[in-house]
């Protein structure tokens, strides 16, 4: 059983921070949480999404899950304005979601989710440093980054309490500093590992560039990015491998 009504700005949020990694999904309904953890094809980038009930203006919930293809369903969701509620309620006979929104009605075919791609268990990673930044911030550095190459390097300098995005490329370096003073937050600790881009690129895409971006890093660990959306009652982690850098 599930039936419940969100604002299409909340759904929308959520859909998209998943969908820039895969294209269909398993959604748990849990009684307390709308959730889904999903790895991109590559086993390169994970997310870890959780909507508790009280993002929603009604939620009911009997532990289901089910299996979607995301981009239909952020079609559908994108027919409705920011400020409009979006209805779903799942048909268990039918195995079929129907949607309304705004007089719009429609009825979206599941994909089993034992079709589905396992959900990945996310490393529980003792990284030992950590920064807290402002979504824009991050946004600048990776627009820099993506104008010299195709990988980043995200480091923290312990001597002088500094987070660091870089990229090198051929012929042209690029690399943002941002000090204590320019951070909501920081733990220092040794952290200097290199990623992918494309990846950072894409999961830059859904960081609200309002929110508060926790970033935990290591020495060649994977980065695990946390945010919050939906007045925090939205959680997205990240977590991206790193690209091993040859001595």
């Amino acid at each position: 059983m599930f039936k419940a009504i969100v604002s299409a700005s909340t759904l929308r949020n959520a859909l998209d921070s998943v969908s820039v990694l895969v294209d269909e999904c398993k959604i748990r309904l849990n009684e307390d949480e709308f959730g889904v953890r999903a790895v991109d094809p590559a086993n390169v980038g994970m997310v870890d999404l959780t909507l508790e009930a009280a993002a929603f203006e009604s939620y009911e919930a009997d532990g289901g899950v089910i299996g979607v293809n995301l981009n239909r369903l952020e079609d559908i969701a994108g027919m409705a304005g920011s400020g409009d509620l979006i209805h779903l309620e799942l048909d268990e006979e039918t195995r079929k979601l129907h949607i309304q929104v705004e007089g719009l009605s429609y009825t979206l075919a599941l994909i089993d989710p034992d079709s589905i791609r396992q959900e990945p268990d996310i490393p529980q990673l003792d990284l030992p440093a950590s920064v807290v930044i402002e979504g824009a911030q991050l946004n600048r550095g990776i627009k820099a980054a993506d104008m010299v190459s195709d990988h980043i390097a995200l480091r923290v300098d312990e001597a002088e309490e500094a987070f660091y995005i870089e990229a090198q490329g051929d012929t042209d370096d690029v690399d943002l500093k941002l000090e204590r003073e320019d951070m909501i937050d920081i733990t220092v600790g040794a952290a200097d590992s290199l990623f992918s881009l494309d990846y950072l690129k894409d999961m830059n895409k859904a960081i609200p560039k309002d929110a508060e971006v926790t970033i935990d890093l290591g020495e060649e660990f994977p980065v695990k990015l946390h945010y919050e959306f939906a007045e925090g009652l939205g959680h997205v982690t990240y977590m991206l491998a790193p690209r091993i850098q040859s001595d």
